[in-house]
Formats: C-alpha cells, sequence, structure tokens
C-alpha cells in the first residue's frame, strides 16, 4: 500500500501526540489519586492518634469526649471505632457485628505497627479509607482505633479532574493537530519544489530557482541545489560551447587537411604517370613537401595539447639566453615574414636569459611570432625584452590588424579559430597554437598576456622566472 509522505508525517505526529498525552494522563491521574489518599492518611493518622493520648489521660473518666470526638469528625466525615484486644467494639455501639481486622492486620497490630488502607469496600459496605492504630501497654496490645472516610467525595473530585484533563487533552491534541498538519504541508509543498526542479532538470531544462527563505536543513538543500542547477547549466553552456567549437574545428581540420591531401595525391598521380614536365618536376616536389610538413604540423600540434593536458608534457629547464633565441626564432620565420613584406625587429640585451626548456620556449615564440606574421601585412614586428629581479618580461608586438575586443580572451582556448576572412591558410590556422601557448607558459611559473586594438596592432605580453 502507496502512503503519501505527507500522510505519513501527520499521521506520525499524531500517534505520538496521543500517546504522549495519554501517558502523561495517566501519570497525572495516578500521582493526583495518590496524593489525595496519602493526605486522607495522614489526616487519620494525626487524629487516631490524638484519641489514643486522651484515652491515655483520661483512662477512668467518662466518655463524653469520646462523644465530642464523634461530633467533631462526623462534621469531616470521618468515623472510628474503639476496640479490645480481642477486636470486641467498645465505641460506638455497632448494630450488626463486623469483622474489624484480618488475620494478618491483627499481627502487624499487635507488633506495635499502624495499618491503612486506602480502599476498602468488604467490610463496611462501602468505599472508605482505613487507618488502624494499636493501643499499647509496653509490648502487649490492649486494643486501639480505627478510623474511616468515605472515598465517594474524593472519586468524585479525581473524575471531574480526570473530565477536565480529558477536555484539555481533545483541546490541545486539536491545536496540535491543525498544526502538525499545516507544518506538514508546507514542508510537504517545499519537497513538492524540488522535485519539480529535479524534474527540470532531468529533462534539460536548467533554469530552475527553489525558494529557500527558511534557512533550516530543507533550505539548505534547496540552496545548495540552487548552486548545483547554477554550474550545471554554466557546465552545460561550456559543453554546448566546446561542441560547437569541436564541431568547426573538425570541419576546419577537414577542409585543412582535404587542400593538402589533394595537392600531395594530384602531384604524386602526375609524377607517376609522367604528366608533369621535367622542369616542373622539383616544383611539385617541394609543394609535396611543404604540405607534407602542414599535415605533420597539425598532428603535432594537437598530440602536443594532449601531452600538456594529461600532464605527460616534461620540461628541462636551462638558462636560455634571449637575444639568441629571438635571432634563431627569427630566421626561422624569415621566409613567411618576408612574403607578407614584413620585418622582425629584435631589441634585446646580450646578457638577458630565462629558466625554460629551450626547445618548448622556441615553439613558444614561433607559435605568437606566426600569429603576428599572419595578422599583419607590410608592417613590423618587434622582439622585446627586459629584465627584473626575479623575472624577464617578454613583448611581441606588431602593428597589423589587431583582434576584436571579444574576441582577446577567446584566443586562447582550444578549438577556437578566428573569422575566415582574418585568417591565411599558410600557418597558424587549427586554431590550437595559441591555447599551447598558454599552457606552456604556466608549466613554466609564468603568465602571458594580451592587448589588442582593432586596427593597430597586438601585443603579447610574457613573463618568466629568470632564477632556477
Amino acid at each position: 500500500m502507496k502512503v503519501k509522505y505527507f500522510y505519513q508525517l501527520l499521521i506520525s505526529h499524531i500517534i505520538i501526540l496521543i500517546l504522549a498525552f495519554l501517558l502523561l494522563s495517566l501519570l497525572f491521574s495516578q500521582f493526583l489519586e495518590n496524593y489525595i489518599f496519602e493526605n486522607k492518611v495522614e489526616e487519620l493518622e494525626s487524629y487516631g492518634k490524638q484519641i489514643l493520648t486522651d484515652l491515655t489521660v483520661r483512662i477512668e473518666g467518662t466518655e463524653e469526649f469520646l462523644n465530642e470526638y464523634s461530633e467533631i469528625l462526623e462534621a469531616r466525615n470521618i468515623q472510628y471505632i474503639l476496640f479490645d484486644r480481642k477486636g470486641r467494639v467498645l465505641y460506638p455501639e455497632l448494630q450488626e457485628p463486623v469483622v474489624l481486622l484480618s488475620e494478618q492486620e491483627w499481627l502487624e497490630l499487635s507488633a506495635g505497627n499502624g495499618i491503612s488502607v486506602l480502599h476498602d469496600i468488604k467490610r463496611f459496605d462501602q468505599e472508605v479509607t482505613l487507618v488502624a492504630l494499636p493501643y499499647m501497654n509496653g509490648d502487649q496490645l490492649i486494643g486501639g482505633v480505627i478510623l474511616l472516610s468515605p472515598i465517594s467525595g474524593a472519586i468524585q473530585m479525581i473524575s471531574q479532574l480526570n473530565k477536565f484533563l480529558l477536555y484539555t487533552i481533545i483541546i490541545s491534541l486539536t491545536a496540535t493537530i491543525l498544526l502538525s498538519w499545516f507544518l506538514a504541508k508546507n514542508l510537504i509543498k517545499r519537497i513538492r519544489d524540488l522535485r519539480d526542479a529535479t524534474s527540470m532538470i532531468s529533462s534539460g531544462n536548467y533554469d530552475v530557482n527553489v525558494p529557500h527563505v527558511h534557512m533550516d536543513e530543507i533550505g539548505q538543500l534547496a540552496k545548495d541545489f540552487n548552486e548545483m542547477a547554477a554550474k550545471l547549466k554554466k557546465s552545460n553552456e561550456e559543453i554546448d560551447r566546446l561542441e560547437n567549437r569541436r564541431r568547426k574545428f573538425i570541419a576546419d581540420v577537414s577542409h585543412e587537411m582535404r587542400t593538402p591531401l589533394t595537392t600531395i595525391s594530384g602531384l604524386a598521380e602526375g609524377i607517376q604517370n609522367n604528366l608533369i614536365p621535367e622542369q616542373e618536376m622539383e616544383k611539385g616536389m617541394k609543394l609535396i613537401d611543404r604540405e607534407a610538413k602542414r599535415l605533420i604540423r597539425l598532428v603535432n600540434e594537437n598530440l602536443d595539447y594532449e601531452k600538456i593536458r594529461s600532464n605527460q608534457l616534461q620540461l628541462h629547464k636551462i638558462n636560455v639566453n634571449l637575444l639568441e633565441t629571438f635571432e634563431v626564432v627569427a630566421d626561422q620565420l624569415l621566409l613567411q615574414a618576408e612574403e607578407k613584406n614584413n620585418t622582425i625587429i629584435i631589441e634585446a640585451e646580450p646578457q638577458t636569459t630565462v629558466v625554460a626548456d629551450y626547445d618548448r620556449f622556441v615553439q613558444i615564440l614561433v607559435n605568437i611570432l606566426k600569429n603576428s606574421i599572419q595578422f599583419t601585412e607590410n608592417g613590423e614586428i618587434y622582439l622585446r625584452c627586459e629584465e627584473s629581479d626575479h623575472a624577464t618580461n617578454i613583448m611581441i608586438e606588431d602593428n597589423g590588424i589587431g583582434i576584436d575586443p571579444e574576441e582577446v580572451e577567446m584566443i586562447w582556448e582550444r578549438f577556437y579559430k578566428a573569422d575566415v576572412s582574418r585568417t591565411s591558410n599558410s600557418f597558424g590556422e587549427f586554431g590550437i597554437g595559441l591555447s599551447i601557448v598558454k599552457q606552456l607558459v604556466e608549466l613554466h611559473d609564468g603568465k602571458i598576456e594580451v592587448k589588442s586594438e582593432k586596427g593597430k596592432g597586438t601585443t603579447f605580453f610574457i613573463q618568466l622566472p629568470n632564477v632556477s
């Protein structure tokens, strides 16, 4: 049988409250009854002791004081009976013989002990509280006194109090049930809000916000749930963004690979079938070599990125002279710069150094310099450096077309590729180089930033340690 949590919660509250009220009522009623009867016993014992004391003093006197006691005690609805050592009633005279005490009770009295019976209905045809006190002469029992007080009034009072207690329980229980119903309803509503939000997230809708005005455990859960939903939404947006870039990247790479592969395949087929003239053969071989290197560069960039991402790249740091390294990189890219009529200018002191892995440092400079050459035409590209106490600042500055402000932070991301109208197909077209640059700089415990202004050029700032 499936029972809703609301009813489970409400029923559990009601059961607990009913049990608590019943237990408290029973204990209170029992305590009140014992309290009343104990007080009555103490009262009877007090009167009994007083009567026995007067008997001792007035043993030779008349029975007038006994009648006086009868009048006084009858006003309090109390009766007393004097008896001798054989159990015969001495005062007052009874119309019918009565068994005053049981054998066990006589033994108690003979030992000098008093007897009290809270409820007695056997001997006097009514419910009474009975107290019997011995009258001793040394160790000998010579008589005693029995005091009787009907308990109907006490029972009536207890019954009335129990009735009032029942009314109180009913009213309190009703109020408690209503309050429990309200609290349970509110609790279930908050749980339902969480459930609805969970359903929305499971269906792919991350725009959820669970109210959490009550800062209890469920309110804290709702707050944490909202934070989780926000992070999931952000992660989903990031996944969608990267997926779009991945698709674009795959499309671009496929396009870029198709061109050199088509060129290589066409030239190879032409050479094989003797379709290319002898004088064009060397030119064709150079073209095949260039296109093959483009493919190798694409593969290497992807392999480098994966090595860096999986922490498999090991650096071998040494003191690298910047002037010499700048000259090596400039010579390596000189032909590409001349193709676009660019001039590479080096400004570095001969003694300036950095602590870096030489091959990876050259890779950093080559990638950035290629980027500058790619987006500069008929311009100048500067390689500068400044040395401080513990770091060396490297600047690569060009006066090319610049980068759009909204694209500046995106150039470090993998799969990002600038607008097709701004790229050439010669180099740097795969959208991985600058992502590798940033991660290589960070592996060297360095920092890299870029500043660019549309139409005025771009400057890359690199800071690397110059001490190991």
